[in-house]
């Protein structure tokens, strides 16, 4: 006869880590220090929901993504039992946006990361970054590059940042714009200037999943706003406001990750209203601003940077590794801003950031992003066309960008698909992965730019007919 654990688990709903992934990881810890041992059996889900003073439906979520993991069985009638031994799972983690990333970067990553968030490497703009290589190593200036210097970044790639914007009818004084290293250090400045422990901080669900982690080791509470074709979903995002009386609105307007879509006019029209009117700061992370037409409507060209922290970024257009990004806001926030910048990291890369004003002023970068903006758009013809012949479905075709948002017609099991792929040297990225609380979701992000090889869709083309 089979033994029946009763594992002393300790949750807490008041912490920001979800009560799935807290159960997830408290039983994958007994599973590793030979608590639980192979073959033994868990708790019924109704009796471990008991134990947990949690729901029926959290219980069966986390047993859902450790059977994924390979470190449950499920039986039918026969519930659930241990299978993998400590040093199984250490070899076959749980797959989440950490996975995600660290898997996507080893040096024996997947040969297709059709699931990665950068562009491909025939996309970079190499020819450019050999010559500032060159120009750089000509340039009298180049012991200043090497230098800390300003804290705000180099100054005239400042500048060129504001022409930029104010193309796009985003005016911006230069002392609000700074430079970082890459969004993602944008992010966290962002959040550490202006929020506490603690507080609430409302997100796109789904949206960018490596924002989930950050919010996490911040001590941040992070609430999901649906994401709709036409932008947030304003009566959601107005309920939320009243609910949860956030200090933040962290969103993506224009060709969103994971979706693709952009905003409305109106959409943005509403939301911005609704921010006004409960003092909360929108932070617009718009990375993939330069990909979009100048005339595309986004909140940071609505409300001029009055209540608006604008996050931008070349690693999307130029090449990932350069590292460049930067933010826009009032100069008072960026003066506050400024101040966590200097505490972790004093400077950015002067290097890099002379490297990408040199783009910019040789004329490269403008060619560029037409010539980017094309390929991408019959890039996303094709594999939209290719994941709708296989039989997949597409809530929305986006204008261009690097994302497709797509499903398989029969509900699977996305991580249990995600890890088959894993075996057949695919990195794909289900659509779990994109929502705050790790939520089960039936979608995946293809990245158009590395989503052209057959094995892929001969791949899911398996999978949607039962393999």
């Amino acid at each position: 006869m089979v033994k029946t654990a009763s594992p002393p688990l300790a949750l807490d709903p008041n912490l920001p880590t979800p009560l799935v992934a807290q159960l997830v990881e408290a039983i994958t810890a007994q599973i590793h220090n030979g608590t639980l041992v192979v073959q033994e059996r868990l708790p019924s889900i109704r009796r471990m929901a008991m134990l947990c003073n949690v729901s029926p439906v959290t219980v069966a979520n986390a047993y859902t993504r450790l059977v994924s993991a390979g470190l449950l069985d499920v039986r039918d009638r026969g519930g659930y039992s241990v299978k993998a031994s400590p040093l199984q799972a250490t070899q076959r983690p749980p797959i989440d946006s950490l996975w995600l990333l660290q898997h996507a970067y080893e040096d024996n990553a997947p040969i297709i990361k059709a699931g990665c968030g950068w562009l491909a490497q025939p996309y970079i703009f190499t020819n450019a970054v050999k010559q500032g290589l060159k120009a750089l190593e000509q340039s009298s200036n180049l012991a200043s590059m090497l230098d800390y210097g300003s804290p705000y970044g180099l100054s005239e790639l400042r500048r060129s940042i504001r022409r930029l914007l104010a193309k796009r009818d985003i005016p911006c004084a230069e002392d609000g714009i700074i430079l970082t290293h890459g969004a993602s250090q944008a992010l966290e400045l962002v959040l550490r200037t202006l929020t506490q422990p603690d507080d609430t901080v409302l997100v796109d669900d789904p949206g960018y999943c490596n924002l989930y982690p950050l919010l996490q080791s911040l001590g941040l509470k992070a609430v999901g706003i649906a994401r709709t074709p036409a932008g947030p979903c304003p009566e959601l995002f107005e309920r939320a406001l009243k609910a949860h009386q956030p200090k933040l609105f962290i969103t993506t307007s224009i060709l969103h990750n994971p979706t693709g879509s952009c905003v409305t006019t109106d959409n943005v029209a509403t939301i911005h209203a609704l921010t006004v009117k409960h003092g909360v700061t929108l932070v617009e992370d718009n990375i993939f601003l330069d990909l979009a037409p100048e005339s595309q409507p986004c909140h940071a060209r609505y409300d001029k940077l009055q209540n608006i922290i604008h996050i931008g970024s070349f690693s999307k257009t130029i090449a990932p590794g350069l590292r460049v990004g930067y933010l826009a806001c009032a100069p008072d926030i960026g003066k506050r801003i400024l101040r966590y910048k200097m505490a972790t990291s004093l400077t950015s890369p002067g290097l890099n950031e002379a490297m990408v004003l040199n783009i910019i002023k040789t004329g490269q970068y403008g060619h560029h992003l037409t010539d980017l903006r094309e390929r991408l758009f019959h890039a996303q013809k094709t594999v939209c066309q290719s994941l709708l012949t296989i039989g997949m479905t597409l809530p929305l075709r986006p204008m261009g960008g690097l994302f497709v948002w797509a499903r398989f017609k029969k509900d699977v099991t996305a991580h249990a698909v995600a890890e088959r792929a894993a075996k057949n040297d695919i990195l794909l990225a289900p659509g779990s992965l994109f929502r705050p609380e790790r939520s089960e979701s039936q979608w995946f992000r293809f990245n158009v730019t590395h989503s052209s090889h057959a094995r892929l869709y001969a791949f899911l083309e398996k999978e949607n007919k039962g393999r």
